[in-house]
């Protein structure tokens, strides 16, 4: 399940995208658009085939999000840029390409100030399963009239990141608390962490009934971050990955300074 502070911050960032998409359908068209954030999806029928692309996010943030739109929408959209875009939907989708990657440069823009330097790859996708993923619906009004549904998907490794508080300290401020605290002369110690990719709440009786074979669903989704675990506390998530045959974990989020998990 999504929480509050990553589903918030997942519309706020929609928010910044489809100003920035809207802008590039405006220049592209020479009309103008705007494009909203919706409270809930359209239930109507959806006009066409569902067409979508990935957008790959590296640097400050990490992560990926789709962008799903409808074939008749697009077409449609085709004939008011004009010929010099026309067909915007050919085989590979490359000429609604270009409109996004240019919205996603001004999105990074945007956004460095606030989450740092990153920036989106495009790809067109097929074939996808969207499940665990948070959707936000949004529509593209050409004037007063809706004209095109759109939604966007994000996938776990962005909702943590975007729900991290970015790491601002532009005046130098520190914690007065670790300041004070002097860790150099514990560096060496060894600590014990762990990696945690879910948990379940079991009643004694299913213990006792646990035998090899046994299959235990655990609380989180395949595409959601796995924890790391100091002292039963998370200090960082990120996604498993092999390092030399040993799971090892990539550090996608802190959610605080992990020196402050030592201030008493």
């Amino acid at each position: 399940m999504v929480n509050q502070s990553g589903h918030q911050a997942a519309r706020a960032f929609a928010g910044a995208f489809a100003e920035s998409l809207a802008e590039s359908f405006t220049q592209a068209a020479g009309l103008s658009w705007q494009l909203k954030v919706l409270e809930r999806p359209e239930l109507s029928a959806q006009p066409g085939e569902a067409i979508h692309f990935r957008l790959n996010v590296e640097g400050a943030l990490r992560g990926s999000f789709f962008i799903q739109f409808y074939e008749l929408e697009v077409k449609e959209l085709a004939s008011k840029i004009g010929n010099s875009l026309l067909p915007v939907f050919d085989e590979n989708g490359e000429a609604l390409k270009k409109l996004i990657s240019s919205a996603t440069e001004r999105l990074a823009s945007s956004l460095s100030a606030e989450y740092g330097p990153f920036t989106c790859t495009v790809e067109r996708a097929s074939g996808l399963a969207f499940g665990g993923m948070l959707v936000i619906p949004l529509a593209a009004f050409e004037g007063e009239q809706p004209s095109m549904s759109l939604a966007l998907y994000f996938d776990g490794h962005l909702l943590s990141a975007l729900a991290a508080q970015p790491d601002h300290d532009p005046a130098g401020i520190r914690d007065p608390a670790l300041d004070g605290l002097n860790l150099n002369i514990v560096m060496d110690v060894e600590l014990n962490v762990s990696l945690r990719f879910g948990q379940r709440q079991l009643p004694l009786r299913e213990v006792l009934e646990l035998t090899s074979g046994s299959v235990v669903e655990l609380d989180r989704l395949v595409d959601d971050p796995v924890e790391l675990l100091l002292d039963g506390r998370v200090i960082a998530r990120g996604e498993a990955v092999i390092v030399d045959g040993n799971y090892g974990l990539r550090v996608t989020e802190i959610p605080q300074p992990i020196a402050s998990h030592f201030v008493r």
